[in-house]
């Protein structure tokens, strides 16, 4: 009697288990415009708050979810890095208005699962080998694929702190070595990687430099692509992308991916 009782309670957590394991796996990695600030405002005390605002491409679905601090997947809602970047104030980022998009065009695609990863203010030389954020990173890749999903893309969105005249003359071989570690320390030689071009309402020339390797970086790599975030509208502070602007960024970062990435579903 208690081994039946056992047993039937194993089956429906093994079976819970596989219900919360996505299929379709994307990293998220980057600095502050992924792990989102849409939404944020100062309020009468100056500290930065979200105004809680959550349009229909940013909405939870049932077929979305998130790897959470604990490495447990969970349904996924906004605001994604909640409990990721946790020194700031986080809103909409790219990632929900990107998983949203595919089920969109691709119905029969699968579950989603988003491993949020990016933490604000970042160098890509915090994201190098050996680094805690770069740890965390394959930890958290590795603890995603415990069960029958798979990897499918990085989705990097950074750079910014990386526009002094020093850090951007550098910035492409740093990304360059930072792409190959990873795709060997997760056993993924081909992993696609979609960038973000950066940008802000205040062009300087470094800012170029590092949106000009980004921009050109799949002439060198066949499994990087890049979307384009000129043209984009900013928070008062005129760095961090609004709602709307974010919501653009997913949603042509899920259409790189569909037309670049995934030969599994028509569409």
């Amino acid at each position: 009697m208690f081994l039946s009782v056992f047993f039937c309670l194993a089956l429906i957590a093994s079976v819970k288990a596989e219900r919360c394991q996505p299929k379709n796996i994307f990293l998220l990695g980057g600095q502050s415009n992924m792990s989102g600030r849409g939404g944020n405002y100062n309020d009468t005390n100056n500290i930065v708050r979200w105004n809680g605002q959550i349009p229909p491409e940013c909405a939870s679905n049932k077929n979305i979810f998130r790897l959470n601090a604990n490495k447990t997947w969970v349904p996924a809602h906004e605001p994604l890095h909640q409990d990721i970047d946790v020194l700031k104030t986080c809103g909409i980022g790219p990632g929900m208005p990107f998983a949203n998009e595919i089920l969109a065009k691709v119905p029969t695609f699968g579950s989603i699962g988003l491993v949020p990863c990016a933490i604000g203010g970042t160098r890509i030389a915090q994201w190098a080998r050996g680094t805690v954020l770069y740890n965390r990173l394959v930890d958290r890749a590795n603890a995603s694929l415990n069960g029958t999903g798979k990897i499918r893309a990085l989705l990097w969105f950074q750079g910014e702190s990386d526009t002094s005249e020093q850090d951007s003359k550098v910035y492409k071989n740093r990304l360059e070595t930072f792409l190959y570690n990873l795709r060997q320390d997760l056993n993924i030689y081909n992993l696609p990687v979609i960038m973000v071009g950066i940008c802000s309402a205040d062009q300087g020339p470094y800012m170029n430099r590092i949106r000009s390797i980004q921009l050109n970086y799949k002439d060198h790599d066949a499994n990087v692509r890049t979307v384009d975030a000129m043209g984009s509208t900013f928070l008062p502070d005129q760095k961090h992308l609004d709602t709307m602007s974010q919501i653009r960024v997913g949603k042509k970062l899920a259409a790189v991916f569909l037309s670049s990435f995934d030969g599994l579903h028509p569409h």
